[in-house]
C-alpha cells in the first residue's frame, strides 16, 4: 500500500492555522453540549424557513422579462453550467450601487463559490512572481493566508489597531520589500469589523491606505463580509466608494446575508488589464479565465436562489440584510453586556477585551497561553468553547488571546456560555503555568500555539 509522508506534499499542508482548525473540530465533536463561542457562522434561525422554490421562480420570471427568453428557456438557465463570470452579475452590480455607491459595469463583476474562491482567484492573478509580496493585516482571516500558502505567495504582517490597518507601518514595509528586490503587489483588508479582531478602520486611514497604494503601486483587496452589521447611522464608505484610481478589488460574500450553504460571492474588479493584442479587459474578465481551472463555474441554482433573495427585497442587499443586521447587533450588545454583568465580581489581573461596535467577534486577552489544553480544560470541566487567536496572527503573536463570537447563539446561551467562562477564568488562570493549565502541554497544543 502506498504510504505518503506530509512533508514531501505541498507545504501548504503543514500550515499551523489547517491543524488547529481541525482541532477545534475535534473538541466541538467531542463535546457536543457545550456553548461554543466558538463559530463565525450566520444564526440557523435566520433560514431554516427560506422558501427556495419562491426564490428561484422570482429569479426566473426576471430572467425571461430581462431577456425575451421564454419560461422553458429561461429554465435552462438552471440546468446548465453557465458562464464562467457568473450568472446574477448584473443584479449585484446594481445592490452595490443603489446600497454602496459602488459604481461598475456587470462585466466588472465574477461570481465566486464564495468569497473564498475570490480572494484565490485574486491572488493567482496578480502575484506573478516569487517578489511579489501580500500584505495582511495582523490579525488576520485565516482564508486570506492560507489562500497565499497554497500559492506560495509571501505574507508581510502589518499591525492592526483599534482604528484598523496601520498605514505608517504598510508604508514601511512596501519600503523593506522594496530594498530587498521584492514588492507588496496587494494588501488585504477587511475595513469593517474585521475577523478576527472586529476592528473598524476610521475614514482617515481609509483615504490613507487609498493615497499609499497608488503611491507605492500595489492593489487593495477589500474583504467586506462585516460592513452590513454596523449601527444604522454609522456607516462608513467602502474603499471601493472611495476609489477613484480603481486600486480596490471588493470582495463579498452572501454568506452572512442569505446563507452560507449557497457558497455564492463576488469579486468587484474593474482594473484594466492590457492584452497582448493592445487592447483591454476588465480584470473581472482574466479572474473567469482562471475559474474555468478551478470550479469552471458556479451553481446556477444558487445564483439563481441568492439574486431571487435579492428580487424580492427590491435588488437591495441593506434591505436583504436589515433583519439579520439587527439580530448581530442585539446579540453582539448582549455579549458585551454580559461580560460587564458576569465580572462585577472581577477577574485575575490580565484580563480585558475590545468592545467593537459591529460585527461577529470580540477578542479577549488573558495573562496566560491559550492553548490547546486551556481549550480542552474549558470545554471538558466548564461547558464552553472558543476560538484561540494565535492561528490569526501570521506575525506569531496572539498566543494569550481568544476569539468569542455571538453570531449562532441566542441571548440566553449567551448569558449562560459567559457564566461558564467567567466561572473557568476565575478557577483556571491562578493554577496555570508555563504552557497550558498546570504546565501541561502536548503536540496538539504546540501545533495551536505556533504560528
Amino acid at each position: 500500500m502506498t504510504v505518503l509522508d506530509r512533508e514531501t506534499l505541498h507545504a501548504s499542508l503543514q500550515d499551523p492555522a489547517l491543524e488547529s482548525i481541525g482541532f477545534l473540530n475535534e473538541i466541538m465533536g467531542c463535546y457536543p453540549d457545550a456553548i461554543s463561542f466558538a463559530p463565525g457562522a450566520p444564526h440557523p434561525d435566520l433560514y431554516t424557513e427560506l422558501d427556495a422554490t419562491r426564490y428561484l421562480d422570482r429569479f426566473l420570471a426576471h430572467a425571461a422579462a430581462e431577456s425575451g427568453r421564454t419560461p422553458v428557456q429561461a429554465g435552462r438557465l438552471l440546468y446548465e453550467y453557465g458562464p464562467a463570470r457568473g450568472l446574477i452579475n448584473g443584479i449585484v452590480a446594481d445592490a452595490l450601487r443603489r446600497d454602496q455607491g459602488i459604481d461598475v459595469a456587470p462585466e466588472s463583476v465574477v461570481i465566486t463559490v464564495g468569497a473564498q474562491e475570490a480572494m484565490l482567484l485574486t491572488l493567482r492573478a496578480l502575484a506573478s512572481s516569487p517578489r511579489d509580496l501580500l500584505a495582511v493585516s495582523d490579525p488576520c482571516f485565516v482564508g486570506i493566508t492560507s489562500a497565499a500558502g497554497l500559492l506560495g505567495v509571501g505574507v508581510v504582517p502589518v499591525t492592526d489597531t483599534a482604528e484598523g490597518l496601520d498605514v505608517d507601518a504598510l508604508a514601511e514595509a512596501c519600503r523593506t520589500a522594496r530594498r530587498a528586490n521584492r514588492r507588496i503587489r496587494a494588501c488585504y483588508v477587511a475595513p469593517d469589523y474585521a475577523n478576527p479582531s472586529g476592528s473598524r478602520m476610521e475614514l482617515k486611514n481609509r483615504r490613507r491606505l487609498l493615497e499609499l497604494a497608488e503611491q507605492e503601486d500595489f492593489l487593495i483587496l477589500e474583504d467586506n463580509a462585516y460592513g452590513f452589521t454596523a449601527v444604522p447611522g454609522t456607516e462608513l464608505p467602502a474603499l471601493k466608494t472611495l476609489d477613484t484610481g480603481r486600486r480596490v478589488v471588493h470582495i463579498g460574500t452572501f454568506a452572512k446575508v442569505c446563507f452560507p450553504g449557497a457558497r455564492v460571492g463576488y469579486a468587484i474588479a474593474d482594473q484594466d488589464v492590457r492584452t497582448a493584442r493592445g487592447s483591454t479587459v476588465p480584470l473581472a474578465a482574466e479572474l473567469a479565465r482562471l475559474k474555468t481551472a478551478v470550479t469552471v463555474n458556479t451553481s446556477p441554482v444558487c445564483q439563481a436562489l441568492i439574486a431571487g433573495m435579492l428580487l424580492e427585497h427590491g435588488g437591495s442587499l441593506a434591505e436583504l440584510s436589515r433583519a439579520r443586521s439587527a439580530l448581530y447587533q442585539r446579540n453582539l450588545t448582549h455579549l458585551l453586556e454580559a461580560l460587564d454583568r458576569h465580572t462585577v465580581a472581577g477577574l485575575p489581573d490580565g484580563v480585558e477585551w475590545n468592545r467593537p461596535g459591529g460585527g461577529f467577534f470580540v477578542r479577549m486577552r488573558l495573562p496566560v497561553p491559550v492553548d490547546a489544553a486551556l481549550l480542552e480544560a474549558s470545554a471538558a470541566d466548564y461547558g464552553v468553547l472558543w476560538t484561540p487567536m494565535a492561528p490569526f496572527h501570521p506575525g506569531g503573536g496572539g498566543t494569550h488571546s481568544l476569539r468569542l463570537s455571538c453570531s449562532y447563539l441566542d441571548p440566553e446561551r449567551i448569558d449562560e456560555g459567559v457564566r461558564r467562562l467567567v466561572t473557568f477564568l476565575r478557577a483556571k488562570i491562578s493554577g496555570a503555568t508555563g504552557g497550558g493549565i498546570d504546565g501541561r502541554t502536548d503536540g496538539r497544543t504546540a501545533a495551536v500555539v505556533r504560528r
